[in-house]
């Protein structure tokens, strides 16, 4: 059946925008001697004096209900302060994960007791998470998945490797999927676990990007115990709950602003009068990031009304991924200069993006797991 996607036009409130200004005045005065070139790492940017200071204002867990530490403000205030967060670099990974996705699957799918101990952490900046999903072997098929957790007197023992976990080394707790039960059916028998990455028998092994950075890893579980009470949701339900938490994960302003560093260079080095390349060039990519913005701000509207965007999501995640691997080598095209790890902030940051950009079709879905779902929702496949 053919599906009508939901792009519908949704203003920021003035509640919203009023947020905007007091943000920008924090990240003046927080980031004030922030290196431009430490700014293309944008959200996988780790400093968790930030994160504590960010805490401090409620800018945590703003949607959240205040009985759990949350602010209880509005998705498009979230919205207009992850805008900020991304247009000026901030480094933002040691709560990302958790703020983004983990705290709100809790919300939904978590029990009392799981989100009085967790959110308020979150909350307060002091406990980072990070995502168990995808596994050697299974290329982009999540659901071919074989981490497998076997059912104990008091809980559950827990046997296989998650890879690609982006700051694992740095984390408390993991929200992984694994298999708890055999099915003809691959989406079904699946389940979430909140898992203590100082577990014994846990092992995180670092992975060096081209870039030299170790954020990904690879985790192993040996015999790992899970007690029963850090079950999420329902046995079973895992495949359900990991699809309600993807659209979060693909739906914000990170899939198409992770490169504004390296943007906001290249028009400083074209000048207030570039030459007609130039000003072609960057017309075009302005005219996407303007569309793609209202179609995340649609997207922020729906999960603001409770609703699951998750093709829609699919679609902001894959048009924003090519726009950003597509940067770099525009940027190269119109200065011709070489990325050079040593040299001016253009250099550097073209360097390391040019490097990190490929990774970007990676995290949070393959481009061709995101076209596929795309395919199916246009009823053509």
């Amino acid at each position: 059946m053919t599906q009508h996607y939901r792009f519908h036009p949704s203003p920021l409130p003035r509640e919203a925008e009023d947020l905007r200004p007091q943000v920008r005045a924090f990240l003046r005065r927080e980031l004030s001697n922030h290196p431009r070139t430490l700014a293309a790492k944008s959200w996988m940017g780790y400093d968790p004096d930030f994160t504590r200071k960010l805490a401090a204002q409620g800018w945590i867990g703003m949607t959240w209900p205040k009985q759990y530490g949350g602010g209880e403000r509005s998705s498009f205030a979230r919205y207009v302060l992850v805008e900020e967060l991304l247009a000026a670099g901030a480094p933002v990974l040691a709560h990302w994960i958790a703020d983004r996705q983990s705290g709100p699957l809790l919300l939904r799918y978590g029990t009392e007791e799981q989100r009085q101990f967790f959110l308020p952490a979150i909350c307060r900046g002091e406990m980072y998470f990070c995502i168990g999903m995808s596994e050697p072997d299974s290329g982009s098929d999540l659901a071919s998945i074989r981490t497998r957790a076997r059912r104990t007197d008091k809980g559950w023992l827990i046997n296989g490797s998650k890879i690609w976990t982006s700051n694992a080394h740095r984390c408390h707790f993991m929200i992984t999927l694994v298999r708890t039960a055999d099915s003809d059916e691959k989406h079904q028998g699946l389940s979430q676990f909140l898992i203590d990455l100082k577990s014994p028998g846990l092992t995180i092994r670092p992975i060096r990007d081209l870039t030299g950075d170790t954020s990904f890893n690879q985790v192993f579980f040996e015999d790992v115990f899970v007690p029963d009470d850090r079950l999420v949701g329902k046995e079973g339900n895992g495949w359900s709950q990991v699809v309600a938490e993807l659209a979060l994960e693909r739906s914000g302003p990170e899939r198409f602003l992770s490169c504004m560093a390296l943007l906001t260079e290249l028009i400083d080095c074209l000048g207030k009068r570039p030459d007609r390349h130039g000003a072609t060039a960057i017309g075009a990519i302005t005219a996407k990031l303007a569309v793609y913005r209202q179609m995340s701000i649609s997207l922020a509207a729906q999960l603001n009304r409770g609703e699951n965007p998750a093709t829609e999501a699919a679609y902001v995640k894959d048009l924003g991924v090519t726009l950003e691997q597509d940067l770099p080598e525009i940027a190269h095209a119109l200065i011709e200069c070489a990325p050079l790890l040593e040299g001016n902030d253009y250099e550097q940051l073209l360097a390391y993006l040019t490097q990190f950009a490929p990774s970007f079709s990676l995290r949070g879905g393959t481009r061709e797991i995101l076209r596929g779902m795309i395919a199916r929702g246009l009823g053509v496949r």
